[in-house]
């Protein structure tokens, strides 16, 4: 099937596990809210060969946010699965600040989506995801307080 590169902008209230599993839930209702494959998220991650070899190409294919940025290893099966903070020094690489915007993210995104098959693809934003089921967030800033969150990452082989 292939990688799946996936972007979202979520609430955020200074807890990034509540915001994954907010988020989680209205993906999941959207992929599979009709009941015909798997009735709850619960069901979904219970189906071990499914989520083992094709996942869902999805946020629903993170299950821990870890609080370091560094970055994951791709001998590391424990980063598998993983959603950790961009480093501080990347943010402001990539956004010109510590502070970055819902509309500064959605820009950026928009310019990532575009570079994904082309050579700046490594250059962009979601670049910076090197590492297939891995993810990284951004707290984005509203009025100079943080509100929401950018994650991006890739899954699929």
């Amino acid at each position: 099937m292939g990688a799946s590169g996936w972007d979202y902008v979520t609430g955020y209230d200074g807890d990034v596990k509540a915001a994954l599993g907010t988020l989680q839930t209205k993906v999941f209702q959207e992929e599979y809210g009709d009941g015909a494959h798997y009735s709850s998220l619960k069901d979904l991650y219970a189906d071990s060969e499914f989520m083992g070899t094709e996942g869902t190409h999805t946020i629903l294919d993170i299950d821990t946010v870890v609080a370091t940025d560094d970055l994951p290893a791709q001998s590391g099966v424990a980063d598998y699965g993983t959603l950790r903070p961009l480093a501080l020094d990347r943010v402001a690489h990539h956004f010109g600040t510590d502070r970055p915007t819902v509309e500064q993210y959605e820009e950026l995104a928009a310019a990532a989506r575009e570079a994904a098959n082309h050579e700046e693809h490594e250059r962009s934003l979601f670049g910076e995801c090197q590492m297939r089921w891995t993810g990284y967030y951004v707290v984005l800033h509203s009025d100079e307080r943080p509100t929401h969150l950018g994650i991006f990452g890739s899954s699929g082989d």
